[in-house]
This record gives structure tokens, sequence and C-alpha cells, in this order.
């Protein structure tokens, strides 16, 4: 047993310091945990966006940040999907429009580096935080706390940790929950263009026999790319030289937005998808790519993330209200129900749909042209499409609809 001297002790330990586990810290920590984030330095070379929609927003806005993200991001009034597969049997156009569900805009789409700097500077501005450049070697789950021995020697202990480490989670592994994982046959082309047309903060998505070619806005005439292609595609476009690569994307966007520049910075990421198999176990619970990962279609990724974190500290709360001890299995288990359904839901809902875009089989292109006609062509399908797209309105967390936690 470690001396107590060098024991740091918290009420609970955040591992990770991505989105997910900057925007977890924020939160316990603003709730009154004594909070510990534990992480090296955030990277800082991450060209891809995150599109912030729905429930994200009040949550966002609750944590203070929402006005800098909306500053550093462009809005997204309308969401355009184009059917370019040029097969036998196509859906029609759909254009869904935020002013139709009573929003100004669906949410923000932001590069992910000032997303990640805005959430470091809420981290740092909290008293209750205490951020630990450092990496965890070891996480050992006793009867009752968590301890987490760092690179240096030092020993945090909490009665919780919050496993935010990603696919590759060391705490995950440490508390026992296994994932169920599979590959898909595509990678995405993630960077950022320039181009001569405004986008009117239209958000237009091409789906195409391989995958989306989604052109998301940036502020003025900028806009993120996500091309999802086969691998040896994916991996030729990137070796492209900038003018032929920028001519490529053009043609592909039917010079929708003119002339295309591309941006320094190109990522190429394989697509997979993992759900774990339990959201907690063993005083460790799991948020973000930790708990969920599938490929960047219909941009579920972050938000799902953040109702991860607000259901977490929601529950979190509601333990201290009650003097219950933070790791006990019975509130692990309340945030399993809390988050499984949201969680299977996208993940299968994701893979169900890059499934139906990449099938040939005619009875599948039918029923999908026949769902994008009716929820073009219905109103009230259309606008339930929408809300729920952006938050499920089952059980979603009180910080997703603009509540507070209640106190006491």
């Amino acid at each position: 047993m470690p001396a107590a001297d060098t024991v740091s002790r918290f009420d609970v330990a955040v591992v990770g310091a991505g989105p997910a586990g900057l925007a977890a810290a924020a939160l316990l920590a603003e709730e009154g945990f004594a909070t510990a984030l534990i992480a090296p330095p955030s990277r800082p070379d991450d060209v891809r966006t995150t599109a912030l929609l729905g429930g994200s927003v009040p949550f966002l806005k609750s944590l203070g940040v929402w006005t800098a993200i909306e500053a550093a991001g462009a809005a997204l009034a309308t969401m355009r999907l184009v059917d370019a597969t040029d097969r036998l049997i196509r859906a029609p156009e759909a254009n869904f429009h935020a002013r139709e569900i009573g929003l100004p805009a669906f949410g923000v789409n932001v590069v992910n580096r000032e997303l990640t700097r805005i959430l470091d500077e809420k981290v740092a501005s909290l008293p209750n935080l205490v951020r630990i450049e450092e990496v965890v070697t070891n996480a050992a789950p006793l009867a009752d706390r968590v301890e987490l021995t760092l690179a240096s020697g030092r020993i945090v202990a909490a009665p919780l940790a919050v496993a935010a480490d990603g696919k590759a989670s060391r705490l995950r592994e440490a508390a026992g929950i296994d994932v169920t994982t599979w590959a898909h046959p595509q990678s995405a082309l993630v960077l950022n263009l320039s181009h001569e047309r405004p986008h009117h903060d239209v958000s237009t998505e091409f789906h195409t026999k391989t995958g989306p070619y989604v052109l998301v806005p940036l502020p003025g005439d900028r806009s993120s790319v996500v091309l999802i292609e086969t691998p040896e595609e994916a991996e030729r476009l990137r070796a492209l030289p900038d003018a032929d690569l920028s001519r490529e994307l053009e043609r592909r966007a039917r010079s929708l937005l003119g002339r295309m520049t591309v941006e320094p910075g190109r990522q190429v990421w394989p697509l997979s998808s993992l759900v774990a198999k339990s959201y907690g176990a063993k005083r460790i619970a799991l948020v973000g790519e930790t708990a969920h990962t599938f490929p960047p279609i219909g941009a579920q990724g972050l938000n799902l993330t953040l109702r991860d974190v607000a259901s977490l500290g929601e529950i979190l709360a509601a333990a201290r209200r009650d003097h219950a001890d933070l790791g006990a299995p019975a509130v692990l288990a309340k945030y399993e129900r809390a988050r499984r359904l949201d969680v299977e839901t996208r993940t299968r809902g994701v893979d169900v749909a890059n499934r139906a875009l990449l099938s040939d089989l005619l009875p599948v292109q039918a029923a999908r042209a026949v769902g994008f006609f009716l929820a073009d062509r219905l109103p009230p399908l259309r606008r339930l499409v929408m809300r729920e797209g952006l938050t499920p309105s089952l059980l979603a967390p009180r910080r997703m609809r603009g509540l507070d936690l209640p106190r006491g």
C-alpha cells in the first residue's frame, strides 16, 4: 500500500483530455466535485471538425463555453442531402431547414483544435479542478476507490474514475469491460478548404456508392470535408498535389461552391465501429470513444458523447444528494440504463445507413429512396426526423433540455 503522503485524493478522476474528457471534467468540477483531469497535453494538429447540434447547444451554454464556440465556428442552418450514386433507383434531394423546428440553426461546426482550446481554457479557470499532465500507467479498482498510478509514480485515488481515454482504453481494460468491434470497407479523407462561392450556412452531403462526401460550413468561404471512400482511393487522393485534389473535390461537388483550394493538413482515418458491452464496472464509467465509436456519418459522434457526459453528471449529482458512494454498482447500473438505448440506437442506425448506401440490391435502394421521399414531402415526419436526429426526446439529460440539475 502506498504511503498516505504519496496519494492525491479526489471525488472523481477523469482520464483523457480530448473533448470528452475536458467536458466531463468541467461539468463535474462545476457541480462541486473535487475533480482530477489526467492526460498529456491535447493534440494541436487535428484538422477535423465537429458539428455540435441539438441538445449539445444548451449543454455547452450551461458550461459557459457556447459563446466562444459559436464565435469560432459556422452556423448550420440547412442540411442538404444529395443522392450522387448514379444508380437506377436514386433518392430525391432533401433539404432540412432549422427554421422548420423553430431554430435559427441546428448548431455550429467548429475545428476540433479550436473546440479543444476553448474547453482547455474553461478547465483552467475552475478552482475545483486539478489538471495533471501525465500518462496513467496502471489502474487498480479497489473496494472503495480506484487507484491510478502515473508515469511519475504519483498515485491518484477516487471513488470513481471516468474513462475518456479513447478506443484502446487502459481504464476500460482495468474494469474488465469487453467490446464488440467491426470494421468497415472504407476510410475517411478529412481536410479543410476554401471556395469562391459562399456556403450560406448550408451543409451538403453527397451520397456516393462508396459513402458520403460532406461539405460542412466553416467561417468565411470555407468548409470542412469528410470524404468516405475505399481505403485505396482515400490514400490516392491524399497523395495528390494540392491543385489536383482541389479540382477533384470541386468535380465531385459538381462545382456547387465554385473553385476550391485545399488547405494544409490532410488525414485519412480507417473506419470502424466499437460498442462497449457495459458502460461502467469496478468504479470506472466509460464516456465517448471509450464506450462507442462509429463512422463520421450524420454528425453523431461528439453529440452522443456529450449526452454521456450530461447523463453521468446528472446521475452523480443525484448520488451525492442521496449520500451514496459515487462508484457503487447501483450508480454505474443507473448510468448503464440511461445510456444503453441511445448509444445502441445511434450506433446501429449509422451502421444500417452506411450499409444501405453501399448496397447494390434494388430493394434496399428502393426502400432508401422511399424513405427520403417521405421525409422530404411529409412535414410532420420531416420535423420528427429533424428533432430526433438532433437529440432523442426520450430521457434526454436535463442539461440537454436547458434545465439545471436539482440542488440539495
